[in-house]
């Protein structure tokens, strides 16, 4: 899938989802490309081994992953079903129940209020095409997860 990057160059990703969220995520990220929103990188988990923490130090865009929720492993994450996807996860990290955030280095993107390339923000362009296919976003919750969107909310 095409989408601009951080050097303001057309790069070729790849995200895979389930059947049903291709459809969604065509939509999604054309609109991101036509408002020249930046990804870092979109690669497959493979690359990382299928590491989590590896691919959000990398700050790659990715979507399917079976693994469990990060911090509960006895429950399998939306990722495992094909049905989330997390989008540049160093400008969007995740804080958890404890406040431990994912990345380490996301912290200096903990501050919403701030501007910088590729941070999601509510009424942006990936928020607002995400709404419009009926997709949440984890930036919403009390733990926020500033970098996922899920087709069933968790």
């Amino acid at each position: 899938m095409n989408h601009w990057g951080f050097d303001g160059r057309v790069h070729a990703g790849e995200l895979v989802v389930r059947e049903r969220a291709v459809r969604p995520m065509l939509y999604v990220f054309g609109r991101a490309f036509d408002a020249r929103f930046p990804v870092r990188r979109m690669r497959t988990m493979a690359a990382y081994g299928g590491s989590d923490v590896a691919a959000m130090k990398a700050d790659n865009t990715s979507a399917f992953n079976c693994r469990a929720v990060t911090g509960d492993p006895s429950r399998l994450s939306q990722h495992s079903y094909g049905d989330a996807v997390d989008i540049n996860t160093l400008e969007n990290p995740y804080v958890d129940r404890n406040g431990r955030v994912y990345p380490a280095a996301g912290v200096a993107y903990l501050d919403r209020r701030r501007t910088s390339k590729g941070m999601i923000k509510n009424g942006d362009v990936i928020t607002t095409a995400m709404r419009e296919v009926g997709w949440q976003w984890g930036g919403r919750w009390p733990a926020p997860d500033y970098q996922h969107f899920s087709a069933n909310g968790r």
